[in-house]
């Protein structure tokens, strides 16, 4: 028997260091070819590390929330044969992995029993309210556990990193099964359990993006009431005719469209600043971002060259892309080089928001959802389709007036869809 170490791979575009976000395996594990052992983080997204030999895990060379330099060790696995390095390598795993004092400052302070790197839940696990469409993040050996077990993962409270579902989690909840049935007698019985989350991985980066935008940039934001009636008529009346063939239109593939065609007016708003270099630069190119909720939080895959692309075109992309950050299979590439975002919540658009802009981006434009009200079109009351778009911009580049024009371009070109395809 030997041991094959793996070390933390260079991922490139010059990275040198990423932040280990989950294993997806533990010392003792069985592990085969190309099985994924971890997920780690770089600042443009959340990469798969795989497995290039079968054996037995017998080392781990971090935990999860560390940063590590890329060419550190990462594990180290029994295999059959000589392996790819000398018994020592077993110590420099263990010294690596065990924490300096400065480390212990890196990640968040959790309440711990010894020898464990989860959250520790005080009291009882209470089953956790997901829809049932939910997909619960978990790895495909703990889907399998569960349904071994017969647990629907949507009830399970996940401890790991971005509310990821364990094994140990799964074993929680089988032994608190009676205090969950005494709990749901009473649904006015007092709690006081307590959970303590670190912040690590995708939500870490979130948090540090959020936090660095709303520091550095002049943010305001502008809102206005848009009419989408006929634009509805028109998505409608051309899923009839084509959607079996080309597919559902939803409004965002309009709004791109919109973007696109009123951006050829305002090149100071398609644009990125640079405030270090102090240097602003516009771009003919429309690389719209697509804010996407995903299981492990917002992701921002990016629609490319959406100027050469038809409503149909922009639809279908729309959708690979939106289910390839979902599923966590978005590569670097495709979470990055917008010029300007586009985001939506849908149903849940409320009435207004203020997004917070995508640095170093200087636009962001936000969609309300769509409700019918009543308004008055020449002196008669009548039912129409509104929708909000709430937007906000850079200050520092783009002037009020700009934003305004830029949105009203936005307004009547979705309150005359006809227009959207004029040359």
């Amino acid at each position: 028997m030997g041991t094959h170490v793996i070390k933390m791979p260079d991922i490139g575009e010059g990275i040198a260091e990423v932040e280990l976000s989950v294993w997806h395996v533990k010392v003792g594990d069985m592990v085969v070819e190309d099985q994924v052992l971890a997920d780690v983080m770089t600042d443009k997204a959340m990469v798969d590390i795989p497995s290039p030999v079968h054996g037995k895990v017998i080392a781990l060379g971090g935990e999860p929330g560390e940063v590590m330099a890329v060419g550190s060790i990462l594990i180290s696995i029994e295999v059959e044969g000589a392996g790819n390095t000398k018994e020592s390598a077993l110590s420099a795993v263990a010294a690596q992995a065990a924490p300096a004092p400065q480390a212990q400052t890196k990640a968040p302070v959790v309440e711990s029993k010894p020898a464990a790197t989860k959250p520790v839940v005080t009291t009882a696990q209470a089953p956790v309210a997901r829809d049932a469409a939910e997909r619960p993040l978990a790895s495909p050996a703990v889907r399998k556990h569960a349904l071994d077990a017969g647990i629907q993962l949507r009830l399970v409270q996940g401890s790991g990193p971005a509310g990821r579902i364990l094994h140990e989690d799964l074993d929680a909840y089988l032994q608190q099964g009676s205090t969950r049935a005494s709990a749901g007698a009473n649904p006015y019985a007092e709690r006081n359990d307590e959970e303590q989350i670190p912040v690590i991985g995708m939500r870490r980066k979130i948090a540090q993006r959020m936090q660095d935008a709303t520091r550095r940039a002049a943010h305001f934001s502008y809102v206005e009431e848009i009419d989408v009636t006929a634009l509805d008529d028109l998505r409608v009346h051309l899923n009839e005719k084509h959607g079996a063939s080309r597919g559902k239109l939803t409004l965002l593939p309009f709004l791109v469209r919109a973007m696109v065609v009123a951006l050829r007016d305002f090149p100071q708003i398609n644009a990125r600043y640079d405030d270090e270099a102090q240097v602003i630069t516009r771009l003919g190119a429309v690389h719209v971002g697509v804010a996407t909720q995903s299981d492990v939080g917002l992701m921002v895959p990016v629609v490319r060259h959406a100027e050469a692309r038809s409503l149909w075109g922009t639809a279908e992309e729309i959708t690979r892309l939106a289910t390839a950050a979902r599923n966590g299979k978005a590569s670097r590439d495709e979470l990055s080089g917008s010029t300007i975002t586009l985001t939506s919540l849908g149903a849940l658009g409320g009435i207004v928001s203020t997004p917070v802009l995508n640095l170093p981006e200087v636009a962001i434009v936000g969609v309300n959802r769509i409700v019918e009200r009543p308004m008055v079109i020449k002196g008669q009351i009548v039912i129409r389709k509104m929708m909000n778009l709430s937007s906000s911009f850079d200050h520092r580049v783009v002037d009020g007036m700009d934003a305004a024009q830029f949105i009203q371009a936005i307004r009547g070109l979705l309150e005359q869809p006809a227009s959207l395809f004029l040359e």
